[in-house]
């Protein structure tokens, strides 16, 4: 690459300018609930911001045009699966999950299954959003290197303090505020740096001498495409760091705007790399893949886009490392850890998380070197079939249907559909692994479906039990009311009030019974 000095001052200069405004807003980060999802303050562009901030890493753009590099317009399917996920998200989970006041999807399903499911989804979860995070640390590695001119253990060391800067201090919240700056950049740069490659091509002969295929979503066949779709969009709605963002939304509405946001900005985001990644086909034949995208911005735009670009992918590594291993640090902390240990300190839980991500960082990357070379929408797609084909089934029982499925085989389902896809991955499976973890995950859920008779009884058990808790809280505030003669605040007489509360009760009890 040519990298010029103006290059590096402009990449420097964006990735520190974004990371510290980040730093400058973690200031008010007191607590764990406060770094874990930004104090449930979040409006709809801070949650767009993490979402997006998060999905659009090193698989997004130098993983997309690493693929269309070879594939063409195929390529596309990770950004666009991305945004067609979100918008599912928005429209059927994300206000039934932010209403719970929850922090990780494994508290959300231990609502349901129990405390084995909470601890399983959080291992489970936890394996599969480490290898998303493996998929940004890959070409953050090459490109530190290449940049810097280091060793791939010193480049990993430089990324772990990007990423620590990025994440440790400010959290979910500086998660959110980086990703929507560099979503800025990186529509801005990365945008007009596409569309130079997309004039060129057309400029020449090329176009007419290229495969049909190349220009085809379908063009590796229907088969890796569906699976690529479909390992997305499971993988997405499994992920505790989208969920994460949406549980730090200020209101459910919140949360499914924040969802619908985050699709428009992340569709059309892979277009450009693919476009960088055919025109490297065309003009770059030798180049490493991996370094196609850093290439290219460096060689064949102007420095000022090119440096602005180059440190727009850097944050967009950073901010994708550092939202996937917020996530697993957080639900480490929250469902594993600090249960273990008897943490209930909120400070101590606080100290606890940020220790935990630092930690799977650095895994993160000792596993990354050990893999170079590899290709890094691989990495994407197990880790999505891995969350997927394990939790998605029960999670989306527990939103839609809960009371359906009975704890126990919730758990077997999650066991024996990851262990499945694993056995699928390593075996090389004619049948994507997702599949493979769908099928064995729907074959266990079957036994373990209540009947409706039985919902319907343990419904009217809570009902009952909601029954008793009302009569005996009508009983002691109309003994207050007995005692107790003065007007409430000067407007309501205590006999009132508490014949107010009896019929909200009644009217509780009633309603609850009518569900049935």
């Amino acid at each position: 690459m040519n990298l010029t000095m103006f290059h590096l001052i402009i990449m420097i200069g964006t990735v520190a300018a974004v990371i510290g405004i980040g730093i400058y807003h973690s200031r008010s980060i007191k607590s764990a609930a406060g770094y874990s999802v930004g104090g449930r303050s979040a409006g709809a562009p801070l949650v767009a911001g993490s979402i997006a901030g998060t999905v659009v890493g090193g698989g997004a753009t130098v993983g997309t045009a690493q693929l269309a590099y070879n594939f063409g317009l195929s390529a596309w399917w990770f950004t666009l699966g991305s945004g067609i996920a979100f918008i599912i998200m928005g429209i059927f989970y994300a206000k039934k999950m932010r209403g719970t006041g929850l922090e990780t999807i494994p508290q959300f399903l231990s609502l349901h299954y129990g405390k084995k499911a909470e601890e399983l989804s959080s291992l489970i979860s936890s394996i599969g959003i480490l290898f998303s995070a493996v998929a940004s640390c890959l070409p953050g590695l090459e490109i530190v290197s290449e940049v810097f001119h280091v060793e791939p253990g010193v480049a990993a060391v430089i990324l772990v303090v990007l990423v620590a800067a990025y994440t440790f201090f400010g959290g979910m919240k500086s998660a959110g505020i980086g990703g929507m700056l560099k979503m800025g950049i990186i529509w801005f740069a990365l945008f007009i740096a596409g569309f130079e490659a997309f004039s060129s091509i057309k400029e020449t002969s090329y176009l007419a001498e290229m495969d049909p295929s190349q220009f085809s979503l379908v063009g590796r066949g229907w088969e890796p495409a569906m699976a690529n779709l479909f390992s997305v969009i499971v993988g997405v709605l499994c992920t505790q760091t989208y969920i994460q963002a949406i549980f730090s939304a200020d209101t459910p509405a919140t949360a499914s705007f924040g969802c619908f946001l985050a699709a428009l900005i992340v569709i059309p985001v892979g277009l450009p790399s693919v476009a960088i990644g055919m025109y490297m086909q065309a003009f770059y034949p030798d180049v490493l893949p991996i370094m196609v995208l850093p290439t290219y911005l460096i060689n064949e735009v102007h420095p000022l886009i090119g440096g602005l670009a180059m440190g727009g992918i850097i944050l967009s590594l950073i901010g994708g490392i550092g939202g996937l291993v917020l996530g697993i640090g957080t639900m480490m902390a929250r469902d594993m850890v600090a249960p273990l240990l008897r943490i209930e300190n909120d400070r101590k839980q606080l100290l606890l998380t940020r220790v935990l991500v630092i930690a799977v960082l650095g895994v993160t990357s000792l596993i990354a070197i050990m893999n170079r070379g590899t290709e890094v929408l691989f990495w994407t797609y197990l880790s999505m079939a891995l969350r997927g084909g394990g939790i998605f089934l029960p999670l989306s029982l527990a939103v839609f249907y809960p009371g359906h499925l009975k704890p126990t085989w919730a758990v077997i389902s999650m066991i024996g559909s990851t262990a499945a896809s694993l056995v699928a991955t390593f075996l090389h499976s004619p049948i994507d692994p997702l599949f493979v973890g769908l099928i064995t995950s729907g074959i266990l859920i079957v036994p373990g479906l209540k009947k409706q008779l039985e919902v319907r009884s343990e419904k009217l058990e809570m009902v009952v039990a909601a029954h008793k808790l009302y009569s005996a809280a009508d009983y002691i505030f109309k003994s207050i009311a007995f005692h107790v003669k003065h007007d409430i605040k000067g407007y309501y007489s205590a006999d009132f009030f508490c014949e107010t509360f009896s019929a909200i009760a009644r009217d509780k009890v009633i309603k609850g019974y009518t569900r049935l």
